[in-house]
Formats: C-alpha cells, sequence, structure tokens
C-alpha cells in the first residue's frame, strides 16, 4: 500500500534530480529557520517579561507556528525556500493547512525525543526518498522545487 501510495512522487531512480541533495539541504534549512524562530522568539521572550522564564516554551510554541503556517501557505518554511525545496503529499500536490499541521506536529514530537530524532536523520539519509520518520508516516516527501 505504500508504495502504491507514493507511486504519485517522482520516482527516486528514473528521476534522481529531485531528490539530490535535499537531505543536505533539509538540515542547512533547519539551521536557518532555527536562527529565524530565534529572531523571532528573543524579543517577545523580552517584552513579554513573563516570557523570560517560559523561553523554551515560547521558542517551541512560536516555532510551531512559524513551521505550521509558513508549510501551509508555500509548502515550505522560509529556510526550505532559500535551500530551493519544497514538500508534497503523497499524491505529488503542495501541503493544505491540515497537512501541514500533521507534518508540523509529528516533527514536533520527533524532534522532542533524542532517539526517534536519531533515527529520522539517519532515515532521511539511507532511505530512497530522503525521508524521515514523520514523513513516512504521514506519506511525505521534501524535494527539489522545479526550475
Amino acid at each position: 500500500m505504500y508504495s502504491d501510495t507514493m507511486s504519485h512522487l517522482p520516482d527516486p531512480d528514473r528521476q534522481a534530480a529531485f531528490y539530490e541533495g535535499v537531505t543536505v539541504k533539509r538540515g542547512l534549512a533547519w539551521v536557518v529557520d532555527t536562527v529565524l524562530i530565534s529572531l523571532i522568539t528573543l524579543p517577545v521572550a523580552v517584552f513579554s517579561i513573563v516570557g523570560l522564564f517560559m523561553l523554551p516554551l515560547m521558542f517551541l510554541l512560536i516555532g510551531f507556528l512559524y513551521r505550521w503556517m509558513s508549510i501551509a501557505g508555500k509548502s515550505s518554511t522560509p529556510g526550505m525556500r532559500l535551500m530551493n525545496i519544497e514538500f508534497r503529499n503523497a499524491w505529488g500536490a503542495r501541503f493544505d493547512g491540515g497537512e501541514a499541521f500533521l507534518h508540523t506536529l509529528g516533527y514536533t514530537l520527533i524532534a522532542a525525543t533524542v532517539i526517534l530524532q536519531i533515527a529520522s536523520i539517519v532515515l532521511m539519509f539511507v532511505s530512497e526518498r530522503g525521508q524521515g520518520l514523520h514523513d513516512m508516516v504521514l506519506g511525505t516527501v521534501a524535494l527539489n522545487r522545479r526550475a
């Protein structure tokens, strides 16, 4: 069933250019997005006073909203757009708001668990479509955008 669903996506053997370098680009995009989320979180925390005591929770909440809203809007975060990659669902379409929410929720839950995070990163490097754990569960992929 998994392979039937994935048949709507570019074939990793015949259309390898869609997947080439995506795992490294995702890592670089993550760094860019983390910096941007930090730049948003710090002023909010400083100006809300209480936010300084709840900085990790604020970072998590702002990061969740940042990822969800940006992925829902353009099927990629600003960091991903900089790296020229985007998410696609199992049918090859860009994410809608619900898919973006589920993907962000999966990412957040995995990122909060070291063992799952390591497993997800390893899967991105060894799976034929470069999918992380949450991508495999949802049947989604990150692809190089078409020129």
